[in-house]
């Protein structure tokens, strides 16, 4: 048998591939079993085989078929019965399409299903009840339900068989076009002697090998009744439509019996039935009433054939046909199947580039099953017709993201019914994007104002660029456009975050030494190609009062060795005494300084200007030969906390040094122990002299090396007065001296002609080369400059 199949097969392949998109299969091919190449038929190469992605569209509810990808074959993807797909139908086709992209084709395909003896006979009862009076006469006939085979042609039920016995003899008898088994009486039975007669039928087609199918006969014998009953009519059609209510009355029947008493009650039922119809119609067994208990559905199914029988009450049975068609109606609405879609779409696809392919179909029949089909109003796509109602959805222009990055398309079918039923669709179609935007900085300029000092590692400014693509195209980084200030990287100074393009301090900022600096910022996206801009950035130092005011002259570093300003006798009312110096390496308000008398024994005699720092007589001096003063005079900035630094001055009003050596040397004690106290001021003296000598030794020694070393000031080998570069704010006052300048400052050997000569600016002169000095009383940094002086005197 299994050849025979082979042969079957090959000699059906063999005649599908000599016609073109038609093919011949058994029932019941194995999965994945070839059918034929359709890319042979339709003159496909393997080379762009992948290309046309050809694939199998089918109008049922399942796919019995695939086609593979990789050879072009037709092969079953699901099990095939032909019984279930085509019913009792002589011939079983099935129509499908394929379908074919890159271009896109639709090609009608036609696929014969052929029977094998795939299934047994069968009866629709298991046990058939026959009643047989005991007057019955030898040649008395019984119809038994016939067997069914929904096999066709040599595979359908062929032949019955009877378990043999002595009283009944099988036969069959054509009517309605069928075969039906009856019972032949041969000998007359008793049932006295034997009630019940057990027989087994047994049915058997013709196929190899034969399959069969049993029931049991049970044979009663009863007392005489001897009328069938008798239908109205042998066959019995009616027409009805789809959809009709649960419990409507298809069909009435009508049967009779001569017969009186029990032998004349009838009762119906259906003597065979469809599975599918069992679950549709229901028979009333006392009316005849055939009426409906599920659902109609022509699409589903187009007719019932079943066959109902009518038995009284001595057990006669009677049969007739009855055939159901169901009539369509407008019922099904148009159902849209998106068979390919393509999204996202790149926004720089051409226009006319096919987004998807879409089928429209509607179950009904007639102008029922007519449909058109339309998109709502949009001007990026179109809808274009195509062959066997498909349609093909464009792009009708050019796309941008940035101005719509996905589209709501709704597809409406409606077919021709009165009234129209309507199915709409949504297809929902997004745009991906490509990098065509470069990166948009928040503003054109940065500018970031950072108190001095402030500790490295600190967010100094957070530059943002947005992109107007999305995803990696969006994705922007951050970096500095290398750069030198002052021959130094500006990497140096800033550092930036590349993922959040927070810039942060790489050192701690002077303003004295740097107010501001630039540089440039790339956003570069990560799109391919890149895509940047570039953004410039300004860092301004803000200046804190960091710097006390430094006193230039007098020299504050004398501690231990008081300074002494000669006053001459003939010294009038604003006689100025002295000027104090000072500077403030600061800026601004924090660099204007004020001066003020700290220490003073007589406010009256002496005053000082607050803004000039000049030191002047307040009235006439008294009559005495010499007097000496100690001032403290304090120097502070406008700043917030505000800084200071002191000096002290000794005033001694004299002529000549003769008369200053007394007003410095302590007064003789008139007690007793004065020589006592001379020796010991002698030997004291000297040890100071000792001490002075080598301080002095050692501090030259120093300058000498200052003098020599890179940063020290050149004024020392002119042989010139002491020159020095002062760090001052950026608005001058009275009080400050503009940053940077050079001051030569002197004074000269007449008390009476004291001055400060300011001396033309030095540009450029760094602030490390200022003598750093600490006051005794604030600890602040101050600038020592040794000034000569006819009339100073340390001792």
């Amino acid at each position: 048998m299994a050849w025979q199949v082979l042969l079957f097969y090959f000699y059906h392949f063999s005649m599908a591939a000599s016609s073109q998109f038609h093919y011949s299969i058994l029932e019941e091919l194995k999965l994945n079993s070839i059918v034929g190449n359709v890319a042979e038929d339709l003159g496909l190469t393997n080379s762009n085989l992948k290309t046309r992605r050809l694939r199998i569209v089918s109008h049922h509810n399942r796919n019995y078929f695939n086609i593979s990808t990789e050879n072009g074959n037709l092969y079953v993807s699901d099990r095939i019965d032909r019984e279930e797909i085509c019913g009792s139908e002589q011939s079983c086709f099935l129509d499908l399409e394929i379908l074919a992209e890159n271009p896109v084709n639709v090609f009608p395909l036609k696929i014969e299903i052929q029977d094998i003896n795939d299934n047994p006979p069968s009866f629709s009862k298991d046990r058939f009840i026959v009643r047989i009076s005991e007057s019955a006469l030898p040649g008395a006939r019984f119809i038994l339900g016939n067997g069914r085979d929904p096999d066709l042609g040599p595979n359908s039920l062929q032949s019955y068989n009877l378990t043999p016995n002595p009283y009944f003899l099988l036969v069959e008898k054509s009517e309605l076009e069928r075969e039906y088994p009856e019972l032949i009486l041969i000998q007359s039975v008793d049932r006295e002697k034997q009630q019940k007669y057990d027989l087994t039928l047994t049915a058997f087609d013709g196929g190899k090998p034969v399959r069969s199918g049993t029931a049991v006969v049970r044979i009663l014998v009863q007392d005489i009744n001897d009328n069938y009953p008798v239908f109205s009519q042998k066959h019995y059609t009616v027409s009805i439509d789809e959809n009709l209510p649960t419990g409507y009355v298809v069909l009435h029947l009508n049967a009779s019996d001569k017969d009186e008493g029990s032998n004349a009650e009838i009762s119906y039922s259906f003597s065979h039935i469809p599975e599918n119809a069992k679950q549709v119609f229901a028979i009333d067994s006392q009316t005849g009433i055939i009426q409906t208990k599920g659902e109609l559905d022509f699409e589903t199914t187009q007719m019932y054939e079943m066959t109902v029988e009518a038995t009284d009450g001595g057990g006669l049975v009677a049969q007739s046909s009855v055939l159901i068609q169901i009539v369509d109606l407008n019922d099904n609405a148009p159902e849209i199947t998106i068979a390919s879609l393509s999204t996202p779409i790149s926004e720089d696809s051409a226009p006319g580039t096919l987004v998807a392919l879409i089928n429209v179909k509607d179950l009904d029949s007639g102008k029922y099953g007519d449909v058109n089909c339309y998109i709502t109003d949009t001007q990026a796509l179109k809808l274009l017709p195509s062959s066997n109602n498909y349609y093909k959805l464009v792009t009708a222009g050019l796309l941008d993201r940035e101005g719509t990055s996905a589209y709501n398309i709704t597809i409406i079918a409606e077919d021709e019914g009165s009234p129209p039923m309507v199915t709409e669709k949504t297809v929902h179609i997004t745009v991906s994007d490509v990098n065509d935007n470069a990166p948009i900085f928040g503003k054109p300029l940065y500018i970031s104002y950072i108190p001095e000092h402030t500790p490295a590692g600190t967010s100094i400014l957070n530059i943002y660029a947005s992109d107007l693509d999305e995803n990696e195209n969006a994705r922007v980084t951050y970096s500095i456009i290398t750069s030198n200030i002052d021959d130094i990287p500006v990497t140096s100074y800033v550092s930036i975050n590349s993922m959040t393009g927070v810039l942060y301090a790489q050192r701690s900022y002077d303003y004295e030494q740097l107010r501001e600096f630039q540089f440039q910022v790339m956003a570069k996206d990560s799109g391919s190609p890149p895509l940047s801009s570039n953004v410039t950035v300004r860092i301004c130092i803000i200046d804190k009062n960091d710097n006390a005011p430094k006193i230039l002259y007098p020299s504050p570093d004398t501690e231990g060795s008081p300074l002494f300003e000669f006053i001459p006798h003939s010294a009038e009312k604003g006689y100025l005494v002295t000027k104090v110096i000072a500077v403030d390496a600061d800026s601004g308000h924090n660099a204007w300084l004020s001066y003020h008398l700290l220490q003073v024994p007589d406010p009256t005699l002496f005053n000082i200007g607050q803004y000039t720092g000049e030191i002047r007589i307040e009235r006439d001096l008294p009559d005495t030969e010499s007097l000496r003063q100690k001032l403290v005079v304090l120097v502070k900035d406008n700043g917030v906390p505000s800084l200071s630094s002191t000096v002290t001055l000794n005033l001694v009003v004299a002529e000549n040094f003769q008369q200053v050596v007394p007003e410095i040397r302590p007064q003789p004690n008139n007690s007793a122990t004065t020589s006592n106290t001379t020796f010991y001021l002698v030997i004291a003296i000297a040890f100071i002299s000792l001490v002075f000598i080598v301080t002095v030794l050692i501090t030259v020694i120093s300058k000498c090396r200052k003098t020599y070393s890179p940063t020290s000031f050149d004024a020392f080998n002119r042989n010139v007065y002491p020159q020095f570069t002062l760090g001052c704010p950026s608005e001058i006052s009275d009080t400050s001296l503009p940053f940077p300048f050079s001051y030569d400052v002197c004074v000269t050997l007449d008390s009476k002609q004291n001055e400060i000569a300011y001396l033309k600016p030095v540009q450029n002169v760094p602030t490390d080369n200022l003598i750093d000095t600490e006051d005794s009383a604030h600890g602040t940094d101050s600038t020592n400059v040794n000034i000569p002086a006819s009339n100073n005197i340390q001792v």
